[in-house]
């Protein structure tokens, strides 16, 4: 069979559910008082979060002191998780707002499109982060050589290649399935469980590749995470002062705290058969990894660097706060 046989059915089939189907997004609840109070509650997590993160990049960009390659990851790591809220998070706020909750199949398989690229992308850069945690503390003499441009803007690059790649691999591959049973998604957003769910497609190669790619990042990233930390651990011991020792844990104490809370919902979310799927609970988890994370990491980043709460301080004395 040639590849134009196989793709052309593909694209006949494509182009009629494009223009024949719309998908909805059931929710949490039909209840409207309490959508009005959900709305509330997302809106003012949707707002901190962009104050947050993009508050962070500004502060990183106007004060010297932060001029370095840990807060220009921090702050690419800011504007990423500023995107990946902003992808799933408008629509449903409008959602909660309106009777209509329909989304369209472009629209939703764009959603899925940016939602993986944009997650995938944030558990490399999280292990790009450790790695330039090692480098920095492990052998401060050869920082600057070993993390120079030619190093970290490729790991940064890396980073977003292998998210889109990921992100375009599951969106083909769900989108290629039909959905004559149903197109009401028990979800927020157009995720990958809840699509499944819908298909009469056989859906058991869509799981197993979910399950190994995602696996494979998973394992892959968390290996370079507890290695560097690994190497971390050994370079604290080998100091004889506690002030080095102080410095150390606040440095990477943050980033530690975010990657385990990242991952942790990854891996409850996605590494399960999908058997035990609960589409309610797994609702609950994606919006937590989706909506709560990149509200949190912010005040993560924040809270526990003395850089960063001194050059907050500096901004409000300048503003007059």
């Amino acid at each position: 069979m040639s590849v134009l046989s196989t793709v052309e059915p593909y694209r006949i089939q494509l182009k009629n559910v494009t223009e024949a189907t719309m998908f909805t997004l059931l929710g949490f609840t039909d209840d409207f008082e309490l959508q009005a109070y959900l709305f509330l509650l997302f809106f003012a997590t949707y707002i901190f979060t962009l104050l947050g993160n993009l508050g962070l990049v500004l502060l990183v960009t106007a004060d010297a002191r932060l001029h370095n390659l840990m807060y220009y990851f921090l702050s690419v790591l800011s504007i990423l998780d500023a995107c990946y809220s902003s992808v799933v998070t408008p629509k449903m706020l409008v959602n909660f707002l309106t009777g209509n909750k329909a989304i369209s199949f472009i629209g939703c398989a764009t959603q899925m499109l940016l939602f993986v690229t944009f997650g995938t992308t944030e558990c490399f850069l999280l292990a790009a982060m450790a790695y330039d945690r090692y480098v920095a503390i492990y052998n401060p003499l050869l920082y600057s050589v070993n993390m120079s441009p030619r190093v970290y803007v490729p790991l940064i690059t890396a980073s977003y290649v292998g998210g889109i790649v990921h992100g375009t691999l599951h969106t083909v591959a769900t989108f290629s399935l039909s959905f004559c049973a149903s197109s009401e998604i028990k979800h927020v957003f157009c995720d990958i469980p809840p699509l499944l769910a819908i298909s009469c497609s056989d859906t058991h190669i869509n799981q197993l590749l979910l399950f190994c790619f995602v696996g494979s990042i998973e394992v892959f990233t968390i290996l370079i995470v507890l290695i560097s930390y690994g190497f971390i651990l050994l370079a604290i011991l080998r100091m004889h002062t506690p002030e080095g020792r102080r410095k150390v844990f606040s440095t990477c104490g943050s980033h530690l705290t975010g990657v385990s809370i990242y991952h942790g919902t990854i891996l409850f979310m996605y590494m399960r058969p999908s058997s035990s799927y609960d589409l309610d609970h797994d609702m609950i988890v994606s919006v937590f990894y989706t909506i709560v994370i990149p509200m949190l990491n912010p005040i993560i980043y924040s809270l526990r660097n003395k850089d960063v709460k001194e050059a907050m301080k500096k901004c409000l004395r300048e503003i007059g706060l």
